[in-house]
């Protein structure tokens, strides 16, 4: 049983802390934007109050009440919101993201409708470490509209997982009236399509508001799966601080003030009798006071130090530069795919904390056969099937690894990242970094790339410098079976989030693999032969073309050397650099992907940038053209780089070499 005036208490701290964080804003103590949560704090009070340790929330950018709610001190609140150095995040998230693990709450998003599948692999880690813990996932009306919310729904329908979904339904998307985007006024019709037990409430009924919340955890404490409430809840304020409200009419204004929860709890405590209306003004002087302190020593807090802007987007001891693997006692001949799946059985052996999950994964090993037996030997809850639903893989992996697993997901085709990408772009990447170090998200993403005979445009882009490009996550390219292997290995260890592109057209490609290695930290490049002629820089499906074009230069006399860069991220470039001085400046670097914007020609201006002044350097970048990739394997074969591109390229080079002598 809840106490109401504590819950009253809660209801009028976060009134109090929002209405000064926007006096603070147009005072300009700080910039950028809030969204306060005025008319929804009911929710957050009583579902803070019935919550328990080991339960964790998930927040929209309105959630400072959750903050509130979930323990986290005022002062530090407020001080996050002002982008101060003694916020609980030291500035770095501002209002939009606070974060704040070691109170339970896995933090505010401020992209719409993101963490419901992210709340799903809290929920995940939950049930498979056994601690007992419901995930609690709020979102506003908007977000009801969004593929990943969905697709979040979805999982967790077929997981049965132990999540609260709550939407807070103000009557607001954004600045749109939900009536005019939805066919149905209650929301919460959308979840029972799934088959998930959903209720619609009004929220500014303490009462009803308790009854709900308490029948929700019952409901998923007792193993019966997700649930989903609707909270219709009076938005009190505009969108953001800037929203003047032009937009809304005046009778619509004066109808959400009528329902306000503040004054409306007032009265029923009073009423009741639980209160007497001396209490409640000594608890509104109490919270005035704390707000005023709180005020006090934010004004007077320093800003973030510029010096740690860069800090915590990577663990502190993550390698950027590889060493040599230990001495072998044991190696295998064996296919790039059994590498990989070796690997992660190797994986699953020695860690308790591994997962793997994705389309077809389980019971069909993969579509390339890849995950084949891993199911049979290791049981239906550490690896399993998913709902085709990228967005929905990807957050569950997120909010699992943040829970302490180390989740291996596929998605089958690199392509199909695209209707995803979110999850790893603005999450994933973000967890350290926002969090100041103190929430991390070891997840491995394996996908295959790449153009073979019969593939479709939508199934044969090579799109790895767009996962290059993302600080916060890291990115690798096996090009043999020994690093199918090493690789695979070497991301699960790794303490951030980890991206695997293989290449499908290497799956049967045999080689050895040294299967008691020890685990090898990610990122080094490997060099095949040392030249003094010309240097090849490449890496994925186009090293063993390389290699081929090596053998065939080498029968005409012509020495080249291939540095397999194997990691775009880190980016081995102290070996990038030794390659290209051995080889007197002279260069090609090649790889599969278009040219315009590929990463190739980031590794052409880092070369220009630090050697350009030491040699006299002699570049080119062999690469398929700008245009999309047709089916037809005789197609392909004059827009894919292959080979003889290579050998053409080299031989350039050094016949240019030979004139200018």
């Amino acid at each position: 049983m809840i106490s109401a005036t504590d819950v009253y208490r809660q209801v009028a701290r976060i009134r109090a802390l929002e209405d000064r964080a926007l006096e603070l804003s147009a005072d300009g103590v700080f910039e950028g934007s809030v969204h306060v949560c005025n008319g929804h704090e009911l929710i957050p009070a009583v579902f803070g109050a019935l919550r328990r340790p080991e339960d964790k929330v998930l927040a929209t950018y309105r959630g400072h009440g959750w903050a509130l709610a979930c323990g986290i001190p005022l002062t530090e609140v407020l001080a996050e919101i002002c982008q101060k150095a003694g916020g609980i995040n030291g500035g770095r998230s501002g209002s939009l993201m606070i974060t704040a693990p070691e109170y339970g709450f896995i933090g505010e998003n401020s992209i719409v409708g993101a963490g419901v599948p992210i709340a799903d692999g809290v929920g995940l880690a939950a049930r498979l470490r056994k601690t007992g813990g419901v995930a609690i996932s709020t979102v506003g009306d908007g977000a009801m509209s969004q593929g990943a919310l969905h697709e979040g729904l979805v999982f967790a329908a077929a997981k049965n997982l132990p999540v609260i979904f709550i939407c807070e339904n103000n009557g607001w998307a954004e600045m749109t009236p939900t009536s005019e985007v939805t066919r149905h006024p209650q929301l919460a019709r959308r979840a029972e399509a799934y088959g998930i037990p959903a209720r619609s409430v009004d929220g500014s009924d303490f009462e009803a508001s308790v009854e709900a919340a308490e029948w929700a955890f019952a409901e998923v404490r007792e193993g019966r799966g997700p649930v989903f409430l609707e909270f219709t809840v009076a938005r009190l304020k505009g969108h953001y601080n800037r929203d003047i409200q032009h937009y809304r009419s005046k009778d619509d204004i004066e109808q959400a003030e009528l329902r306000d929860p503040l004054p409306r709890l007032r009265s029923d405590l009073v009423r009741k009798g639980s209160v007497s209306v001396d209490d409640l003004a000594s608890i509104d002087e109490e919270v005035a006071g704390e707000v005023e302190a709180a005020t006090a020593l934010v004004r007077d807090m320093p800003a973030p130090e510029l010096m740690g802007a860069q800090d915590h987007l990577y663990a502190a001891d993550s390698p950027t530069s590889w060493r040599a693997p230990s001495p072998v006692t044991q190696s295998k001949t064996m296919e790039y795919w059994r590498a990989v799946n070796t690997a992660l059985s190797s994986e699953l052996d020695q860690r308790s904390d591994v997962v793997i999950f994705g389309e077809d994964v389980a019971g069909a090993g993969g579509i390339f056969g890849v995950t084949r037996g891993l199911q049979k030997r290791y049981g239906t809850d550490r690896v399993f099937d998913t709902p085709i639903a990228e967005s929905a893989i990807l957050g569950t992996a997120v909010g699992a690894a943040i829970e302490g697993l180390r989740p291996v997901v596929e998605i089958m085709w690199m392509d199909f990242l695209m209707v995803a990408l979110d999850q790893l772009v603005n999450q994933a990447a973000n967890v350290r970094y926002v969090s100041q170090g103190r929430q991390t998200a070891p997840l491995t993403v394996r996908m295959q790339q790449g153009a073979t005979p019969g593939s479709c445009a939508q199934h044969t882009q090579s799109l790895e410098a767009l996962i290059a490009h993302i600080p916060g996550l890291r990115l690798g390219l096996p090009a043999t079976p020994a690093d199918a292997y090493a690789m695979t290995r070497a991301a699960i260890a790794d303490p951030d989030p980890v991206v695997l592109i293989e290449s499908r057209e290497l799956y049967q490609l045999k080689g050895e693999v040294a299967i008691d290695a020890e685990v090898e930290p990610i990122g080094g490049a490997r060099l095949h032969g040392r030249s003094s002629q010309v240097v090849v820089i490449t890496w994925g499906a186009m090293v063993q073309r390389a290699l081929s074009a090596q053998a065939q230069l080498a029968e005409d006399g012509i020495e080249v050397s291939v540095l397999d860069v194997r990691w775009l991220s880190p980016l081995d470039l102290p070996s990038i650099l030794d390659a290209v001085r051995a080889a007197g400046g002279r260069a090609v670097v090649a790889h599969e992907a278009n040219q315009t914007g590929g990463f190739g020609a980031e590794v052409v201006t880092r070369i220009h940038e630090e050697l350009g002044k030491e040699l006299s350097l002699d570049i080119r970048r062999v690469a398929a053209p700008d245009t999309r990739i047709p089916t037809p394997g005789i197609l392909q074969s004059a827009v894919i780089p292959g080979a003889d591109t290579i050998v053409a390229a080299c031989i350039s080079l050094t016949n240019d070499a030979i004139a200018r002598v």
